[in-house]
């Protein structure tokens, strides 16, 4: 049966309400919660960005069995991946090992911060690759050296760490990621419903692995109201990938959409009252041969309201 999950939208929300939504999601039913790490908001109507691994840490303490995941922390810019590792193995700890460290080669928008300029895609996997040599030579304990071509790792160590190590989930949106995931991952991560993503995965050493997917829905018992909200905070979403990793701030993805209508949203993303269309956005990954789905619902104020509906309605429409 596939996991459902609910997505911690560090975008749209501050830190005490997302754990706050965290144990309602918990609560209402759902299996596991993603978090996004974020150092800016897509755009400005969505108005937040608090630290992901500090709200991670309330979050293990506010909830008893919901599983937990980066999605997705990149090890690369931000955040050397030996403190990654050991962000990773604290946050596990602390939800009793419940924790799955998700990452993936980043986004401009968040990493262009420690300025040290956006590297081409196939730069950024190369450093990726590494990282995950690093995280999992912490993971398994001792001392770890490394000298690679991106980064160096001079005797470190992790202290406290859980057995197992949390599991870590590989982002993929092509050939090289998949390839990445291939060598590194317990689990694949990914945000379209493509079916090449998950075979190409299954071929290169992850047959029988679980996949998670995200899917952003937004519920509102007007349609109306639910399609202007969608529209305002969620219309870069069209970009695709490619587009959306290189741009550097919520003015370039304001500019980048800013002929995107209302209606061409509605179109993309399930909008309004209507149960049957969310669970058919949920089951077209599904049907790509994902095992775990995490909803975003749009608009962080809108939190309460439709965790009470998914408890309600969403829930058991998509287990039925």
């Amino acid at each position: 049966m596939v996991r459902l999950g609910y997505t911690l939208m560090c975008e749209q929300s501050g830190p005490r309400e997302l754990v706050r939504d965290a144990a309602r999601a918990e609560q209402a039913g759902f299996e596991f919660a993603v978090i996004s790490d974020h150092y800016f908001p897509w755009l400005n109507s969505q108005g937040h960005a608090p630290n992901a691994w500090a709200t991670l840490g309330a979050v293990a303490h506010a909830t008893d069995q919901l599983q937990l995941m980066s999605y997705v922390t990149c090890p690369t810019m931000r955040y050397h991946p030996a403190v990654v590792a050991q962000q990773a193995a604290t946050v596990g700890l602390l939800s009793e090992g419940r924790f799955t460290l998700g990452v993936g080669s980043g986004e401009n928008l968040n990493e262009h911060v420690v300025g040290r300029g956006w590297p081409p895609v196939n730069v950024r996997h190369e450093m990726l690759d590494e990282a995950l040599q690093i995280i999992r030579a912490l993971f398994d304990g001792g001392y770890v050296n490394f000298a690679g071509h991106h980064f160096r790792v001079d005797s470190a160590k992790l202290w406290d760490i859980g057995s197992p190590a949390p599991p870590i989930g590989v982002a993929v949106s092509g050939d090289q990621s998949i390839a990445i995931a291939g060598k590194y991952a317990d689990l694949m991560i990914a945000v379209e419903p493509e079916r090449e993503l998950t075979e190409g995965f299954a071929a290169v050493g992850g047959a029988g692995k679980p996949r998670v997917g995200q899917v952003p829905i937004s519920w509102d018992p007007s349609a109306d109201k639910a399609a202007e909200r969608a529209h305002d905070q969620f219309r870069w979403f069209g970009g695709g990938w490619k587009v959306n990793a290189e741009l550097p701030g919520p003015a370039g993805f304001a500019a980048a959409s800013q002929f995107v209508r209302q209606e061409d949203v509605a179109d993309a993303i399930p909008c309004g009252p209507d149960v049957a269309a969310h669970v058919k956005a949920v089951q077209s990954f599904v049907a790509a041969g994902f095992t775990d789905v995490a909803v975003v619902q749009i608009g962080g104020d809108t939190q309460p309201a439709f965790l009470d509906w998914a408890e309600r309605e969403l829930l058991p429409a998509l287990r039925d």
